[in-house]
């Protein structure tokens, strides 16, 4: 959530920096001004009205102390409206405090300025390609085929338990999945990274302070009867275990990872490229997320950028990194990186991480703040990334690695799995 303090001082700044992420609600930003304004004002005369309030009860008490009995009821029948003018100001109070909370919501993180100007993903800026794509044989199988080859991906299966969306993984299948996640985990802990594990299940206070309620509910499974939510990712509970906390500046910067299955809905996917493992309803990844001191938040993104690049390169596998356009970024990012790894099979890109900078937009929601050295109270920045999501990266492995043999596990990951070949 933006703060007010900031749009309040810097209103056409404001806008010309959502405009970088083609946001056309400009009464917005000034409802939210307008709002504060009389927030500010009703709290001003109710702050007046029991002052007099108060300074009146005390004027009648002496008064009556002093015997002067006369002069002490007329104060007190002049200051009898005092008390149901404050209770209707502080009705009021609450009325507009409720609608600008509603309002200011809606607002999306301000885009850095080093975010390009765009609608959609192809505005998106190419920042690096890495590694050369694999030549495969025009007899090459796209991930779907090979899964079914090998028995190690069942799709039918998943559909009859659960639906379309929640394969199960089978034998060499099934380790892959789990060396994958440990060889992730361990990265991310050579890296200092501290690892947790966290809940599935989410309360709605969890889902607000990181920014997925009240723009993605509609994304999210909801467990109605209990109000709680499946985590869309690992962020949501990591970042949320620092709601309402007062953090040490020389803790920074805090780096936790949690390895945990995701769920998302993805309501009205379909098509060929959703096929096979490209969009599923339940996956894994493991996540990263860091919390900062302000000034360093940008050098962290590019570290993190690096390092989930780092993660890519000892997979054997090639891909190129691209800061997504105003128009193509999450509500809450100030900056995203994304990182794409080349299906040759499928012949395109396809997206298995994203890194990104919320800046202050989501500690703003948590109340996560820290003292500085000035002695006064400074919000957070928040970082994370996925390190990696699973399923993408599966599938380009499986179709980049296809040889007449089988499927060559990548040397990095042959320790985690016990075996170099699927056949």
């Amino acid at each position: 959530m933006l703060q007010i303090s900031y749009i309040r001082e810097n209103r056409d700044e404001v806008v010309r920096r959502l405009s970088v992420r083609n946001f056309t609600e400009i009464e917005l930003v000034d409802d939210v001004i307008r709002l504060d304004e009389e927030i500010r004002s009703t709290k001003s005369k109710s702050e007046y009205i029991s002052s007099e309030a108060n300074a009146a009860a005390k004027q009648i008490g002496e008064l009556m102390r002093q015997g002067k009995r006369e002069e002490a009821e007329a104060i007190k029948a002049k200051s009898g409206t005092y008390k149901e003018q404050v209770k209707t100001l502080h009705e009021k109070l609450n009325e507009l405090e409720h609608v600008f909370q509603q309002k200011i919501i809606l607002l999306p993180n301000l885009p850095h300025e080093n975010v390009p100007t765009g609608k959609s993903a192809d505005d998106n800026e190419i920042v690096l390609t890495y590694g050369e794509k694999t030549l495969l044989s025009e007899k090459a199988l796209p991930h779907w085929e090979l899964a079914t080859k090998y028995d190690i991906i069942d799709f039918e299966l998943g559909v009859k338990v659960s639906g379309a969306g929640f394969p199960i993984y089978k034998g060499k299948g099934a380790r892959l999945q789990r060396a994958l996640i440990n060889f992730f985990l361990d990265q991310a802990s050579e890296q200092g990274y501290r690892e947790v594990q966290v809940p599935v299940l989410i309360n709605g206070d969890s889902g607000y302070g990181t920014g997925q309620l009240p723009d993605k509910e509609g994304q999210m499974y909801q467990v109605e009867a209990d109000d709680l939510y499946l985590i869309p990712t690992a962020e949501v509970p990591v970042t949320n275990m620092y709601r309402d906390r007062i953090l040490k500046e020389e803790d920074f910067p805090i780096k936790n990872t949690a390895y945990t299955p995701c769920f998302r809905r993805e309501a009205g996917s379909y098509g060929a490229h959703v096929r096979g493992l490209n969009r599923l309803h339940q996956f894994d990844k493991v996540e990263l997320v860091q919390l900062v001191h302000p000034d360093n938040s940008y050098a962290v993104l590019e570290e993190m950028s690096a390092y989930v690049q780092s993660l890519l390169q000892k997979l054997e596998l090639p891909y190129r990194v691209l800061r997504l356009c105003g128009g193509d970024m999450g509500f809450t990012s100030a900056m995203t990186y994304d990182m794409e790894v080349w299906s040759g099979a499928q012949k395109r890109w396809l997206e298995v991480s994203s890194v990104s900078n919320f800046e202050t937009f989501q500690s703003n929601r948590l109340k996560a703040r820290f003292k500085g050295k000035d002695g006064k109270m400074h919000l957070v920045h928040t970082l994370n990334g996925s390190a990696l999501a699973l399923p993408r990266i599966v599938a380009c492995l499986l179709e980049e690695n296809q040889r007449d043999q089988g499927i060559k596990v990548p040397d990095a990951l042959v320790p985690y799995t016990g075996f170099e070949w699927i056949d």
